[in-house]
């Protein structure tokens, strides 16, 4: 049996898992917009580092970095994102990384992250690409290529200093465009 009208349709689970993942350079009001809000919600709620809200003085000038799960193609939501910015002269920092919970385990959003992050920076002139890792998550990086520089604790939780290997991240001039993950594998 057919619906008769769309609104019928709104009964009918939405089951589906975007079968792709769009990062990019953030270019749209909508996309910087939820990803301020993901990342409310993974450091003030989740992890309870900030109140009320993460956003400081380097949002001003960083580049905000998305993936977008997509829907035929079409992006439909931000899960997951990071910024990055330079703190002096061609040495850039990469912080606030924030995926998604429901999208931990889907593709590869936060290794993609990464890569674009640092990928983008080296094109724009990059000698030094560093972060503060929680270190929960210096595996992750350690795989990606990157070695512990110090460790610290910001915001009362144990972080690393990290560098990237830029060897590993070829420049790319077309952030706004970015990279494709699938959504098999984790991140």
């Amino acid at each position: 049996m057919f619906c008769e009208t769309f609104d019928e349709l709104d009964v009918l689970p939405l089951t589906f898992t975007p079968a792709e993942y769009r990062v990019k350079w953030a270019t749209l009001p909508w996309e910087s917009k939820e990803a301020y809000a993901l990342r409310r919600a993974v450091f003030c709620v989740e992890q309870g580092l900030f109140v009320g809200d993460d956003r400081d003085e380097i949002d001003a000038h960083a580049k905000l970095l998305v993936a977008l799960g997509c829907m035929a193609g079409v992006p439909e939501q931000v899960v997951g994102t990071v910024r990055i910015h330079e703190t002096q002269p061609r040495r850039w920092l990469g912080s606030r990384l924030a995926v998604h919970a429901a999208f931990r385990t889907h593709g590869k959003l936060g290794s993609t992250l990464i890569r674009l992050a640092v990928s983008s920076a080296h094109a724009l002139g990059c000698d030094t690409f560093l972060a503060h890792v929680q270190s929960q998550n210096v595996p992750l990086f350690r795989r990606l290529h990157w070695q512990i520089v110090a460790e610290e604790t910001l915001f009362g939780r144990a972080h690393h200093l990290m560098e990237a290997d830029l060897a590993h991240y070829p420049p790319c001039f077309t952030p706004e465009s970015g990279f494709v993950a699938s959504s098999r594998g984790r991140s």
